[in-house]
Formats: structure tokens, sequence, C-alpha cells
């Protein structure tokens, strides 16, 4: 595990989408079951029962991406709960929602901190408007790829987490060698600089090794954050890699062309 908290890269201007997003998840949060800032969702089991619909309606349901919209009594609840009144969803729409949701502080946290730490540099290349619209592509297909990967799960998911992936594989390669301050929980939280290529190549492989291995059901969506970040890899290399320059000679020298 890694923890980005600074990197030596300066913007030239207020990171508008970036700071946008991340206020905006913010408040959704608070304003959800999960922040405590909300007592009319109830408390102890009530909550909890509170909770899971909350996910199952504004959450991604994978084997809804492929079958659409699941009947109440497929969708996981927690034992004790009422049978709760159907509600209409989008599936397709669920991948939108569900990129401002998460599933306690923790998650809000390290989301937050890893988009505020690459995501403002990223939006700085591309413009704003492109990285608002780069940003939801990545979520999109970073959902979907994990929706193919457990196609028949149906618990929520949740979180922005696809699409910050997306803008870390395209700092990767907008910004390799661009110092970033991390700190190692293996190293007792110690603060070490290093390029931005050590930093993110370190935690995409512990993302690829922990997707090998995860299973369906509720955890991390480490397949989310693999195809997120080599979308945002390719889309990056694909519109920003150097041009070759071809050099054409027009005319010649005196002799050069003969009748």
């Amino acid at each position: 595990m890694v923890i980005p908290v600074h990197d030596m890269n300066p913007v030239r201007r207020t990171p508008v989408v970036t700071y946008g997003l991340i206020a905006l998840c913010t408040v959704v949060f608070l304003l959800g079951p999960l922040s405590g800032f909300t007592p009319s969702y109830g408390t102890g089991h009530a909550l909890q029962c509170e909770q899971a619909v909350y996910f199952d309606r504004w959450g991604v349901i994978p084997a809804e991406l492929f079958h659409g919209q699941l009947p109440i009594g497929r969708l996981a609840q927690p034992a004790g709960c009422p049978v709760p009144h159907g509600f209409w969803k989008s599936p397709f729409v669920s991948v939108f929602t569900a990129m401002f949701l998460h599933g306690g502080w923790l998650h809000l946290i390290g989301n937050m901190l890893f988009l505020y730490v690459f995501g403002d540099n990223v939006e700085n290349r591309m413009g704003r408007v492109r990285f608002a619209l780069f940003y939801l592509a990545a979520g999109y297909l970073a959902t979907y790829g994990f929706a193919l990967g457990h196609p028949e799960d149906t618990q929520s998911l949740v979180g922005a987490s696809g699409a910050i992936s997306g803008a870390l594989g395209a700092y990767l390669y907008l910004f390799p060698r661009a110092r970033v301050t991390s700190l190692f929980p293996f190293l007792f939280f110690i603060p070490l600089r290093f390029p931005a290529w050590v930093v993110l190549g370190f935690w995409f492989v512990l993302q690829w090794l922990a997707a090998q291995t995860a299973q369906g059901g509720p955890g991390i969506a480490y397949l989310a954050h693999v195809v997120g970040f080599a979308f945002g890899f390719f889309c990056a290399w694909v519109c920003y890699r150097p041009r070759r320059k071809v050099s054409v000679v027009i005319g010649s020298t005196q002799g050069d062309i003969q009748p």
C-alpha cells in the first residue's frame, strides 16, 4: 500500500474540475447514511437496512449492467431487514451516480487524497472540459470492466476509484519524473520522495496482483482500478505522445534539376 501526500509539480491555473469533484463527493457523502450527520436514516440495525437500500438504489450492481434492474428479492440485504419498496433505476445511469458515493470515511478520504495529488496536473494538461469527459469515461470503462469480470455479482459497487485510477494512469505517462512524497505503511509511515513512475508503478503492481486473487463480493474493486489505470495511460499516450517531425525540403540548389 502507498499513500501519496504531495507532488513537486506546480499547476498553472486553479484545477476547478478537480476541486469540484472533491467537493461534490464530500457533500454527497455527508448527506448519505454513512456520515453520521443524517439522523433521519436511523441507528443500529435500521441504519444498516437503510444503507443497503441506499447503495442498491444509487450504486452499481454488476449483474444489472447485463441483465437490467434486478428484482428486490435478488439484492443482497442484511438479515432481518424488511423487504424494501421497489424503486426504478437505470443501470447505465447508476454507473454515474456510483462515482460520487463512498462506503465510509476512509474510502472517501483515500480517494479524494489521490484525486487531489494527481488530478490537478492532469486537468491542467488536458483542459477542464476534456478532463471532465476523460474522468467520466475512465469511471464508466473501469466499472464495466469490473462487471465483465464479475457478471453475476449482486453486491453494490460504489466509489470514484475507477475514474481516479484513470487520472493516475494519465499522470504516469504525462509526468513520470515528477517527485511524489508518499507514506509507506510497511516503512512505519516515513515520508519518502520518489519519481512518479516508482510510486504509481508500485501502486499499479499491487492492484494488479490483488486483482488476480480477488473474488466477487464485497471488498475493493481491484479490477476496476486496473482497467481505469490502463485506460488513462493509453489515452494519454494516444493524445500526448511526441509527434515525429518530418522535414520537407522545398526547392533545390542550382544544377540539382536537369532539364
